[in-house]
Formats: C-alpha cells, sequence, structure tokens
C-alpha cells in the first residue's frame, strides 16, 4: 500500500481526507454569493437546488422533527421546514477557495425565487459568538498584504454594494456605529504577542448575511508551530 492510501479501516482519523466545505445557511442567497465570489474572490463550483421530498427531509431534519414532536410543537416553530411534502425546498451554491470550500444553503417557501431574498426562517438577530454552536468562517491573509488596509478595503467594497452588515471590529473601545467607523484605521488589528499565539493576527468581521468571519495572518512563531502540526499529523497518518 502506498505511503499516502490511508487504509479501508482503522482510526477514525485516517479514513479521512480533512475538511471538505463549511456550510452556512443564509437569508438572501444572491447576496451572500455576491459577497463571496465578487467580494472575497471565491470561484462558482456548482448551484444546485429545489431539493425536496422524504429523502432530503430525513437526511437534514430527522432530528428536529424529533425535536419538535418531543415538545409537541409544530416544527415550523422551531425553524424546521416541509421539504418532505415540496412545501418549502432547499438551493445550494458551492464557493471553491484556494483550501476550503463554502456551501452557501438557502431554506425558501415554494413559492419564492431561487437565490432571492427571502428565507423560509426569519433570520437570528443577535449573533454573539459567545453562543454554543456559533460557528465561524476564518479566511487566511497572504503574509505580504497590508491587514488595516485589507479590512477598509472590505469594508469600503461592501458598502458599495449595500452590504451595510460587513462591520469589522476594532481593538479599541466604540460605543457606537459612528465611532467604530471613526476609529484610527491601526485600530482593525490585534497583534498577538504571548506565546503560544505570537505572530497571530486576526479581524473579526459580520458578513453581509451578519454571519461571524474571521480574518488572519499566521506569521513568525505561530505559523512555525501549525507547520509542526500539520508535519505531525501527516506522519500519524501514514499507515505502519
Amino acid at each position: 500500500m502506498p505511503n499516502n492510501a490511508a487504509p479501508a479501516v482503522g482510526p477514525l482519523g485516517v479514513r479521512l481526507q480533512g475538511i471538505q466545505h463549511f456550510g452556512l445557511t443564509v437569508q438572501n442567497m444572491d447576496r451572500a454569493y455576491e459577497f463571496y465570489t465578487e467580494v472575497l474572490g471565491g470561484t462558482k463550483v456548482f448551484f444546485h437546488g429545489d431539493f425536496q421530498g422524504d429523502a432530503v427531509q430525513n437526511t437534514l431534519l430527522a432530528d428536529q422533527e424529533i425535536r419538535a414532536n418531543e415538545l409537541q410543537v409544530d416544527p415550523r416553530t422551531i425553524g424546521v421546514p416541509d421539504l418532505r411534502s415540496g412545501d418549502q425546498r432547499l438551493d445550494v451554491r458551492f464557493v471553491r477557495f484556494d483550501n476550503v470550500v463554502v456551501e452557501l444553503l438557502q431554506y425558501r417557501n415554494a413559492g419564492e425565487p431561487m437565490g432571492g431574498p427571502n428565507s423560509f426562517a426569519p433570520p437570528v438577530q443577535n449573533m454573539s459568538p459567545a453562543f454554543p454552536r456559533m460557528m465561524h468562517i476564518c479566511f487566511y491573509v497572504r503574509d505580504d498584504v497590508d491587514f488595516n488596509q485589507f479590512i477598509s478595503d472590505l469594508e469600503a467594497e461592501s458598502v458599495r454594494r449595500g452590504m451595510t452588515q460587513v462591520r469589522a471590529n476594532r481593538i479599541v473601545r466604540v460605543r457606537t456605529e459612528e465611532e467604530r467607523r471613526a476609529a484610527p484605521r491601526d485600530a482593525n488589528t490585534n497583534k498577538v504577542t504571548v506565546a503560544p499565539s505570537d505572530g497571530w493576527e486576526l479581524i473579526y468581521c459580520k458578513g453581509p448575511e451578519g454571519e461571524q468571519l474571521e480574518f488572519v495572518k499566521v506569521l513568525g512563531p505561530v505559523k512555525q508551530r501549525f507547520a509542526d502540526a500539520a508535519a505531525e499529523h501527516d506522519r500519524l497518518r501514514v499507515p505502519r
């Protein structure tokens, strides 16, 4: 067996090829797709949609239907669409970046057009990253990029497109949106100097759907730690 071939059986980790994609359920599919392709530069993989029927309902939502039964409530009240009958439909679009794929998903009422602005369920308004089960998408910024300029350009381009939810946090305290916008550009980037994260630079930012995004540069000692871990991961995955 070649060294790069994983066995058909064995520990679960050696049967994986890594993370294939991150999924994001959106309210407005066209807006989200525009952001991830035209603003951030991702590449279309493919679109698929109008998913409905028993198989997709059972595959995606069985646990939530069980939960609704346990609570003795209409599944719709806890955000469960009815793909089974076709009252609601699911559409997906895949967008490729250098090292990961983002899948955009929209659950919509059957009468709504594909790609439109109206999802089946209302969007969650409070999107604090402190909520358990919250996730974020992290984009890896090139080492030679001016990070503060990158965020300024990202915000400006998003505003130009009417994506007013695209807002990056600052490292200084701000109490209003006006103060956030007025903060100096060098307040964009949090540069970590304490080991073991020394060399990490990050910005937290909301995307056009209110989703949590992170943009990072990984430099110096922390970059080496990730490289060492990658080498160790590859070593452990080589079949013995």
